[in-house]
Formats: C-alpha cells, structure tokens, sequence
C-alpha cells in the first residue's frame, strides 16, 4: 500500500462521505470537536490528515479507520475473531463497525460463580442471549438466573454483573450501544390494529 497516495485520497473520500451521511460540515464539527475551517481544510487537502483528526471522524460516520480511509483490499467476508480476555470472562467480537452497535460472543469460564458479586455500570444499553450455561445475572436489585435461549436487555447505567449460576462454563451473544439505544422497537402490526 502506497501511503502517499492514501493520504492523498483522504480529502475527496471525506467530502464524498459527507455528501453520502447528507452532513454539513457544521454538523460534523459538532459531532467531532473539530472546527469547520480544519474539517474544509483536510476536505480541500489543504490540511494534513492525522490520526487525532480522522479518529473522530470514522467514530461520527460509525466506521472503522481503515474503512474511512478505504485501505482494506481483502475481500475475505470471514470476521476476524481476536479474543479478548478478562479473568473469567472471553469476549470475542463478531463485528467490525467502530461505534453504533457491538457484537460479541461472550464465554464465562467453569468457576466463575465462585467471584462475588461486583456489579458496575457505564454508558450503554445491552442485549444478552443465552447460548449455553446457565447464567447469573445480577442487576440492580434483581439477582436472576438465565437459561439457555433465554434474553435479558438493559439499560447498562444500572449496577449490574455476571456469572456463572452453577460450575459450568456460559457462552452467550450480546448487542451492545454505546450511545444507549435500544435493540428493537415493539409495534402492534396493522392486523392486530384492525381487529380493534
């Protein structure tokens, strides 16, 4: 990869992907904290990208940096799978976007019903299917076991933890939001409304 000529591309890449999201350059400086003269200024390539300018940009626009700079040549469809491990718990991600919704196959490894209950919040909202395992859940002042195929969502500001519920280990999928969306909306279809 010649990086020269990406650098290069930056700036038409950025102006067409405004004009794509149908964003104006004040709104993208709302949503970055980057002022419109230094937003017109990479546009134009009259400004050099850097990472600290084009990190925000690609978290606005909801996509990874090198597919905000279009360096990705593969065509492998297979998601790469880097686990990430903390104490008991594996979190292998199944998605690629930066920002927006997560996914992840979560793994609680045998043992973990032992650790005590250490519930914590952040920002978010947070979906949980039960693939196998049975899970402990604790959240807020509900202190739950989930079987497998069994769906818990949640506001993710409410103290919550979990852990295996007996000696087995747990594998379950999660959608997460940052920005504390939720996973669905319920509406009634238009059958059930003319039966009314």
């Amino acid at each position: 990869m010649d990086v020269e000529s990406v650098l290069e591309a930056v700036g038409p890449r950025l102006r067409t992907l405004r004009g794509e999201q149908g964003v104006t350059l004040a709104g993208l400086a709302e949503q970055t904290g980057i002022s419109v003269s230094t937003l017109s200024r990479l546009e134009s390539g009259g400004r050099k990208p850097t990472l600290e300018l084009l990190l925000p940009i690609a978290r606005a626009y909801g996509m990874a940096l090198d597919e905000l700079l279009e360096t990705t040549t593969a065509t492998d469809p297979r998601v790469p799978q880097r686990a990430v491990t903390n104490g008991p718990l594996t979190m292998i991600p199944l998605s690629r976007r930066a920002g927006g919704l997560q996914a992840y196959k979560m793994i609680l490894a045998p043992g973990s019903q032992r650790r005590e209950p250490d519930p914590r919040t952040h920002e978010g909202y947070e979906w949980l299917y039960v693939l196998d395992g049975r899970l402990r859940m604790v959240l807020g002042d509900h202190d739950i076991v989930l079987e497998p195929g069994e769906v818990a969502e949640f506001d993710t500001r409410l103290p919550h933890w979990f852990g295996g519920a007996d000696g087995h280990r747990v594998e379950m999928l999660s959608i997460f939001s940052r920005e504390g969306e939720k996973m669905h909306v319920r509406a009634a279809s238009t059958r059930n409304e003319q039966k009314r």
